[in-house]
């Protein structure tokens, strides 16, 4: 009998940013089945984000999953809590809070295209990543003190759950407009 099993394809090359705060940022999917995203950069903290094995994979979210129990978070070797939205109608539930060394972080989409990271409620910066072609966009807000582990973060996740979110009136038009001839 032959294994008409395809071979797995090459692992999706690295993609790399540029920051203006942290320079050279590489975000990584490792695994065949997409079950690890790392982050890393001379700049900053490497952060890793696991998908636990068994996990069923939603083909819409670059890690697979929001399910909380279903995902690890370490930053620089140590462990985070993350904590994704059910991601359903409204753009709030597309957040990501984090905790990480006392620091709390949100991702949250706030237009079509982007979403704005918070440090302790305070906007920092806002996101936008297209596709989840692993290449995000950060733009740092005036006078915000960008950390290390702040920007390591807010790639992390905008990789991993993307950016932006319809308003919620649009969806519904959108889901209306299905149902006419």
């Amino acid at each position: 009998m032959t294994d008409t099993t395809p071979a797995p394809g090459p692992a999706p090359l690295p993609a790399t940013v540029e920051d203006d705060h942290h320079g050279e940022i590489l975000v990584e999917l490792v695994g065949e089945q997409r079950e690890m995203l790392v982050v890393s950069g001379e700049g900053i903290p490497r952060v890793v984000l696991t998908r636990a094995p068994g996990a069923e994979v939603d083909d819409h979210i670059l890690i697979g999953t929001r399910d909380p129990r279903r995902l690890t978070l370490t930053v620089d070797g140590h462990d985070a809590t993350i904590r994704p939205g059910k991601g359903k109608l409204r753009r709030r539930s597309y957040r990501v809070d984090v905790r990480c060394a006392g620091t709390a972080y949100r991702l949250v989409p706030d237009s079509i295209p982007s979403s704005r990271l918070t440090r302790n409620g305070k906007r920092i910066g806002d996101f936008s990543s297209v596709g989840g072609d692993r290449r995000v966009l950060a733009e740092w807000r005036d006078g915000a003190v960008v950390e290390p582990a702040d920007a390591a973060i807010g790639y992390t996740l905008a990789a991993a759950f993307g950016t932006g979110g319809q308003p919620m009136w649009m969806m519904a038009v959108e889901t209306v407009s299905e149902f006419l001839p």
